[in-house]
């Protein structure tokens, strides 16, 4: 068994049940860049404060560099009796440059330097998850923009409601997405403060530059209580929360696409590129990719709830159950970033059938809420407007009529109010032009939309 770098207090060897239980370096040998580059800053400041000589800080940069070129050519090996990507690196360090490696450590633990690592890489990677938002959003609107004259069904409780444009509806998602977006930035400020230096827990006795690192590092600030610092998983768990809703909204718009794209919807048809055939069904075409989204939201769900319920109950400070924070962020960041790309993709190509959409309206219902407008506008309370439209509605049911095709007398046989002015009235794309506000769905007010919108590209 090798000798682990904290052994002088044992007198036994660790049992290989425990390293293989305890150890993270399965996972957490992908923060290696993190680490290197924390400990390349670690060593500068060690230096700056005379803590150790400038020529052994050289000498640990040096080294650190060349363990880094290492693991990029794969040719690094990583070992259980490490532990974790952390004594790996050191005890590789010392290998190489012999006992100055050892003198890296001085003034930290891998407490506060597991935090910095997770830091570093969250910071690049909220940076990555950003511009992939942007890529969708550019989709979205290009989308919008190539189909702005579609009229579609709009939709409560998955019953046909009020006219929209298509463009409206994918609009809708750009909003979402923009929150999104908005939310990680707002996590990116909390994650961009530098933790090294807190120590195990309560500091270091060394005369350090906590602000020098942070500056080297690219960091707003410092943390301001070692204690809170070694323990605080806060940002993580802010982080898969703005998971968690971005994967939600994909989740919503894969249902969607799911329904419009099956036979007794044929909204839409999706790229046969992202879809795939049945082993058995000669006639199928399946939606996996919106499936497999719609699937992966209970698991980014999953791992929010993990790492609330990991750290419910730890007293202060660091704990090995925090050990298991690596695993539920990894997965959650690489899962929504492929899910961003694929959807992005997808859906760039996706094509409408018009004319199924615009049968789905034929019998006029959908405009129902117009003509009770109607005859508010003519001076009825819109209550009593509500119950005449309603009897309207009942009556083309019964008689398998279209509401667009009643005849004036008609129309004046459930309200007097009813004028000819209403045979031109009750049409799609005059009901959608009549919501020209703020918000709206008028063809107008999205254009607008759109061209606030590209001002941000």
């Amino acid at each position: 068994m090798k000798k682990k770098l904290w052994s002088g207090r044992f007198s036994e060897s660790t049992n290989k049940l425990v390293d293989n239980f305890t150890a993270s370096i399965p996972f957490d040998w992908k923060l290696y860049k993190y680490d290197i580059a924390g400990s390349i800053a670690h060593a500068k400041m060690l230096a700056k404060t005379g803590i150790i000589k400038k020529a052994e800080a050289d000498k640990i940069v040096n080294g650190l560099k060349a363990i880094e070129k290492e693991i990029d050519a794969n040719k690094f090996k990583f070992s259980i009796e490490d532990e974790d990507i952390h004594m790996a690196v050191e005890k590789r360090l010392i290998s190489l440059i012999g006992d100055t490696g050892k003198k890296l450590h001085t003034a930290r633990s891998r407490n506060d330097q597991v935090a910095l690592d997770i830091r570093l890489y969250l910071r690049d990677e909220i940076k990555n998850m950003i511009s992939l938002i942007d890529k969708f959003h550019k989709t979205l609107v290009l989308l919008a923009k190539k189909n702005i004259d579609v009229i579609m069904p709009g939709y409560t409780h998955l019953q046909q409601a009020q006219p929209i444009l298509f463009s409206h509806y994918l609009l809708a998602y750009y909003e979402m997405f923009k929150r999104d977006r908005d939310r990680l930035l707002d996590c990116y400020k909390r994650a961009n403060i530098m933790p090294l230096g807190s120590g195990a827990l309560a500091g270091t006795t060394f005369p350090i530059d906590r602000e020098y690192t942070a500056k080297l590092l690219g960091f707003d600030g410092v943390t301001k209580n070692s204690l809170d610092t070694v323990s605080d998983r806060d940002f993580i768990i802010e982080f898969l929360s703005a998971a968690s809703i971005i994967i939600m909204h994909l989740s919503r718009m894969s249902e969607e696409l799911i329904i419009w794209s099956s036979s007794e919807f044929g909204f839409i048809e999706l790229p046969d590129a992202f879809c795939t055939g049945s082993s058995m069904m000669p006639q199928k075409k399946n939606p996996d990719v919106p499936e497999l989204v719609r699937g992966k939201t209970g698991r980014i769900y999953g791992h929010l709830i993990s790492l609330l319920t990991t750290m419910k109950g730890l007293p202060l400070a660091y704990n090995k159950d925090m050990q298991e924070d690596k695993e539920p962020l990894f997965d959650a960041v690489d899962t929504i970033k492929t899910s961003l790309e694929i959807f992005s993709e997808m859906i760039k190509d996706l094509r409408l059938n018009r004319k199924r959409i615009e049968s789905s309206m034929t019998d006029g219902l959908i405009l129902a809420t117009d003509v009770a407008d109607y005859l508010v506008q003519k001076g009825v309370p819109f209550r009593t407007s509500h119950e005449i439209v309603g009897k309207i509605v009942s009556f083309c049911i019964k008689e398998k009529r279209a509401l667009t095709g009643l005849t004036l007398s008609e129309w004046k046989r459930f309200s007097s109010y009813f004028k000819d002015d209403i045979l031109n009235f009750a049409s799609l794309e005059k009901a959608v032009e009549r919501r020209n506000h703020i918000g709206g769905t008028a063809k107008k007010q999205v254009l607008k939309r759109i061209k606030e919108i590209e001002k941000d590209f």
